[in-house]
């Protein structure tokens, strides 16, 4: 009985220590500056000789990469590149950062922190002592290191979103979910099972989908993608209004992308690719959440796609995706 009641106090100091140290985190990280940086934007930091070369190279192609599913080619992340001794004040609190160390001598290293000199903040620090190291803890890793820094700039984005918030009562009372959604977007098209929303942008508009169909409208074998081409063709064409000149359809000449994700813990097709209206010569970007809500036997279908001729559009497409990921059921 005696050694019960130690046990049960050493585990109360172990979780009392756990719970201390961890308050303290939060204390500390609260105290912390508030990290700074442009959405998508990297700072590389690297010594100039090594950005001329193979690393550079590397690093341009993985951080650099074309963003899958828009018209014109716009890369992952903007990168601002500077050497290691520019890394002071107050470019220790970017947002994002890659840190490139080559040091004879020293063991190849690849480490990922988190608000070390700000918040929120994550950085990607790699050592090598050669370049083929350096380049190959890089090409090894990088699915890791994008994955943090999309997953800390869009909590960005979607503070940010959250300064000016237009409440949408009618989703929720006709689609039972909530969105963060910014004052700026206006509802085109209310229906019981449709919205449209949208956004006026200079040189054109961005816009949102939020609609519901049977479970089962897409199917989770060989026949997905087609799927949901023909799911979201048949609602463009009947809800986007196109002055009867062409239909709002999926871009036919290229496959549209397909991934897995999960959305307020439910499972989702996400798709990304290009709309058009061909007699009309327009198109753009979409991306595509079909999610699936068991609890209520449907299909939460969520789409923001962009029409903005001529100018880039990752940023746009990024807010939009940042929205929906807001998505909460009620």
């Amino acid at each position: 009985m005696k050694k019960l009641f130690l046990a049960i106090i050493c585990l109360f100091c172990i979780m009392s220590c756990t719970e201390a140290k961890k308050e303290k985190k939060q204390e500390i990280e609260g105290s912390m500056a508030h990290s700074t940086g442009r959405i998508n934007e990297l700072a590389v930091i690297v010594d100039n000789d090594l950005w001329k070369n193979k690393v550079g190279d590397t690093i341009r192609k993985y951080f650099g990469a074309e963003v899958p599913g828009l018209p014109q080619e716009e890369p992952l992340f903007s990168m601002r590149q500077m050497p290691i001794q520019a890394f002071t004040g107050l470019t220790k609190k970017r947002r994002i950062f890659l840190l490139i160390r080559k040091e004879e001598g020293k063991t190849a290293k690849y480490t990922l922190i988190n608000n070390k000199f700000a918040n929120p903040q994550v950085g990607a620090v790699i050592s090598g002592a050669t370049d083929e190291e350096i380049f190959d803890l890089i090409q090894k890793h990088h699915e890791t290191i994008i994955s943090k820094y999309k997953s800390v700039e869009t909590s960005e984005k979607q503070l940010l979103l959250k300064k000016s918030v237009e409440r949408i009562p009618q989703l929720k009372e006709k689609l039972g979910v909530t969105m963060t959604i910014p004052s700026a977007y206006r509802i085109a098209i209310e229906e019981d099972n449709f919205f449209w929303i949208r956004k006026t942008v200079e040189h054109g508009s961005m816009n949102l989908m939020v609609y519901e169909l049977p479970l089962g409208t897409v199917t989770k074998d060989s026949n997905t993608v087609a799927s949901i081409v023909k799911m979201r063709d048949s609602i463009g064409m009947a809800k986007i209004p196109t002055s009867e000149v062409g239909n709002f359809i999926t871009e036919e000449a290229y496959a549209p992308y397909l991934y897995e994700t999960n959305l307020d813990g439910r499972f989702a097709f996400e798709t990304k690719g290009t709309w058009e209206i061909k007699d009309r010569f327009m198109a753009g970007p979409f991306v595509n959440y079909a999610i699936e809500d068991n609890a209520n036997n449907r299909l939460l279908v969520l789409e923001g796609f962009v029409f903005a001729p001529s100018v880039n559009k990752r940023d746009n497409m990024f807010e939009l995706e940042a929205i929906m990921k807001t998505v909460k059921f009620e």
